[in-house]
């Protein structure tokens, strides 16, 4: 686990839920239950401060870091790739972007392609990706204020059952995918006797629901959360999820419970 990301999940898993903000000492003790030395800690923060991730403001002599508010949005639609699944059955209808970003800004397509695919969109084409859910609008808002980005939308349905997982297929890794969490359903499934049990006490709580996270954040951002009528027969993602959320739930009262011992400990 890089400490950037440790940041990140800290601040999106617990401290957000605390105001937002964290005295550098209380980084520097959370941190250290991952063996992150305090001046490691220190370049972490400076750094994504100077991103625009953290503000940073003084208390007496100490330093306190705040989410900003492109944190606060990130952390938000983060969560709700991890936590959420799509409601009630699938109306067959595909959501389609078509765009078109000039040669010459490379970097700007690939920033396009990156959201499209956070927003649970695959490639069908080049310049096609297409998705089950209608997100389109959350495109067009991530995209407003670059003139260079054209987007054109259509909402469409195939020729057939058939057709629509052909294309499900070509668009995704579903094969890959499903190994992956079949990987990781075998490694967590078997941990719950032992969190239904309470086994995992405080900081040794904290560390093994920041692995779970950190483990498992990764695949809602590549699994489109498909209908069940386009996935692989045995599909391992749903089950997965409902494990993590299980566990991520059992470990909660310990990892919180030690997280505000140590903002207590350090006064705040």
């Amino acid at each position: 686990m890089k400490p950037r990301s440790l940041v990140f999940d800290l601040f999106g898993d617990y401290l957000r839920y605390r105001g937002g903000e964290a005295r550098l000492r209380v980084l520097v003790a959370l941190m250290d239950c991952f063996d992150v030395p305090e001046s490691t800690v220190r370049v972490v923060a400076a750094r994504m401060r100077k991103e625009g991730w953290l503000d940073a403001r003084r208390e007496g002599r100490e330093t306190a870091y705040v989410l900003t508010d492109a944190s606060w949005r990130l952390l938000d639609e983060g969560r709700e790739r991890i936590f959420a699944r799509a409601p009630g059955p699938w109306d067959g209808q595909w959501h389609m972007v078509i765009y078109s970003v000039p040669e010459a800004d490379r970097a700007l397509r690939e920033q396009l392609r990156k959201k499209l695919s956070w927003l649970g969109f695959g490639m069908l084409s080049a310049s096609v990706w297409i998705s089950p859910h209608d997100r389109i609008a959350e495109v067009r808002e991530s995209f407003a204020n670059e003139s260079a980005v054209r987007i054109d939308a259509l909402h469409a349905r195939s020729e057939s059952a058939a057709a629509d997982r052909d294309m499900a297929a070509r668009s995704w890794d579903l094969t890959g995918l499903n190994k992956e969490c079949g990987e990781l359903l075998d490694r967590y499934r078997p941990r719950l006797a032992d969190y239904r049990a309470g086994v995992s006490r405080g900081r040794d709580a904290l560390v093994e629901r920041m692995r779970l996270i950190h483990d498992y954040r990764l695949l809602p951002f590549r699994d489109p959360d498909l209908p069940p009528e386009l996935l692989p027969e045995d599909w391992a993602g749903r089950r997965l999820h409902e494990v993590f959320l299980e566990a991520h739930g059992l470990l909660r009262a310990e990892a919180e419970g030690y997280v505000d011992e140590v903002i207590g400990a350090a006064g705040g």
